[in-house]
């Protein structure tokens, strides 16, 4: 494993020198231990898209050694192709609702992600959420099919079963977001309107100017990551299991990462990597977040930018929330989005990072534009700050 190792720091370092030397000072690592850069960097993508996950604390073993799977305590729905999907709901009961919305979750995230919002909100507006677990997270069956497409269909069946009704809204956090894009292309009729928050960049996408994408960074670290996901998954597994593989809350203490408020969102948010060591030991767990991070990252068989605006007879039916030093996914890129689709209402928080679904008073934001059309001055950037 030690020969993996240094093969794959010699490529990046030859290939990519630049970013070599940033990941290692970022991360602060030494040259003997090459690889702390790149791990830290995955564990730092999941555990801002996500919130602390409570640790199942399994006790129980299979004959190879590893954990049992924890008993099924939620609810679940038994999609065509035999899979389960769980779930839970909240709000006001389903047949009293006025907005029936259903909330994605992002990387290392679940069902149980916080999503809290003021009781009289909800009453007022007759809001009833439902949360699920998408394929290979929290008590839902992997999917060993998972594309971008079948994370729609999943949610679309998912819907019909529950009897949601013939439309419903969307909101979709951080990597949660790419199943929102793929609503958007394959069930616009069945959508009443969508939020996405922090939505991750896919720098595949053939709009993007060069010109924006060429100096940054995170593309070129997105690019390393994938790569090493896609051709050397056990050595990323040893990788990330390794004793000296920054752990999430390591991660989480570093500003490298987080702006100000995310530091004091973290502070009092509830939470649950799913990335601690003992989880990712886990052969299932793993092969979840890479394929989720797989299919997120790799090629898509339709682009966003050229998708037609789904709710023509209105023009605030899509959302973007946006934070201004979110240092894990660029607001310039988010700009030109929505100067390319001009049916999408842009939203941009001047000093949010990337947690700022978990700011006070955010979430009521995000759901009084997305169902009144409610817009809060403070979060609508001038024409002159959206890239052309």
């Amino acid at each position: 494993m030690s020969e993996e190792i240094t093969s794959m720091r010699s490529i990046v370092a030859v290939r990519e020198p630049q970013l070599w030397c940033k990941l290692c000072s970022v991360i602060g690592c030494y040259e003997s231990k090459p690889a702390t850069a790149l791990v830290s960097v995955s564990v730092s993508v999941s555990a801002t898209a996500s919130q602390r996950e409570k640790d199942p604390g399994f006790s129980m073993e299979n004959p190879d050694g590893s954990p049992e799977d924890p008993p099924v305590v939620s609810s679940r729905v038994k999609l065509s192709d035999g899979r389960h999907i769980a779930y839970r709901e909240r709000g006001v009961p389903k047949a009293k609702s006025s907005c029936r919305i259903i909330i994605v979750h992002g990387f290392g995230s679940s069902k149980d992600m916080n999503f809290q919002v003021p009781q009289e909100l909800i009453e007022e507006l007759g809001i009833y959420f439902l949360l699920y677990d998408r394929a290979g997270y929290g008590e839902s069956d992997p999917n060993p099919k998972r594309s971008v497409k079948s994370e729609a269909l999943d949610l679309q069946e998912l819907a019909d079963q529950l009897q949601i009704g013939p439309k419903f809204y969307v909101i979709g956090v951080s990597m949660g977001s790419y199943p929102i894009w793929s609503c958007l292309k394959y069930l616009p009729e069945r959508l009443a309107g969508v939020a996405m928050v922090v939505p991750v960049i896919n720098y595949r996408w053939p709009s993007f100017p060069k010109s924006l994408t060429r100096e940054d960074d995170r593309k070129r670290v997105v690019k390393l990551l994938y790569w090493i996901a896609k051709y050397t998954p056990g050595l990323l597994h040893w990788l990330v299991t390794r004793k000296w593989s920054p752990s999430p809350s390591v991660v989480e203490e570093k500003p490298v990462f987080f702006n100000k408020r995310d530091m004091e969102a973290l502070k009092k948010t509830e939470g649950f990597p799913m990335l601690t060591k003992e989880r990712l030991r886990e052969q299932s767990v793993f092969d979840t977040l890479r394929s989720d991070f797989l299919v997120c990252y790799g090629d898509w068989d339709f682009n966003p930018m050229e998708l037609t605006n789904p709710f023509p007879e209105k023009q605030n039916g899509v959302h973007i929330w946006q934070g201004q030093e979110d240092k894990i996914v660029p607001f310039e890129l988010q700009r030109c989005i929505s100067r390319k689709l001009p049916w999408i209402q842009y939203h941009e928080v001047p000093d949010g990072g990337h947690l700022l679904v978990h700011y006070n008073g955010l979430r009521e934001a995000i759901l009084r534009a997305m169902l009144l059309g409610e817009e809060h001055h403070l979060y609508r950037p001038s024409a002159d700050k959206v890239v052309a």
